[in-house]
């Protein structure tokens, strides 16, 4: 199960569409849905989050909290939607485009990829954009 909450003002939409999306990628993997709970908020609290859990004094877009047993996927993804917001300026993308990057990003480090690497970020950005195609085929 999926679920998405906000500790601020924001709401997503199309969670139902999310979901299936998100649901298929992991399938996709060849992993199984256990419980995702994605939690919407501002940079401040998120950096707070990023010192307090990883000892990071920096904004950043999403922290991620893997739970994960054996093929099922299970975690919490907080994600800035202020962090978003900025990103897609920077990145010149639709603020819907950035957001469901950084899900699918943060689905996908369920799903064991990594990105601290040139080599493991190359391969990660590649998994993103093919999601994020089968999305935009879906929609």
């Amino acid at each position: 199960m999926i679920s998405f909450n906000s500790e601020n003002t924001f709401n997503i939409d199309n969670e139902e569409h999310l979901s299936e999306w998100l649901e298929q990628v992991i399938l996709s993997e060849d992993k199984k849905l256990g419980e995702i709970n994605f939690v919407f908020c501002n940079d401040d609290y998120l950096h707070k989050m990023n010192v307090e859990f990883l000892n990071h004094d920096t904004l950043t877009d999403i922290i991620s909290f893997d739970y994960t047993v054996g093929k099922i996927i299970q975690g919490d993804v907080f994600i800035s939607t202020e962090r978003v917001a900025d990103n897609a300026l920077d990145f010149k993308v639709t603020f819907e485009e950035e957001l469901h990057r950084v899900m699918v990003h943060g689905i996908l480090h369920y799903c064991g990829y990594k990105d601290k690497t040139e080599a493991d970020a190359t391969i990660m950005r590649s998994k993103e954009n093919h999601y994020l195609q089968l999305l935009a085929n879906i929609q």
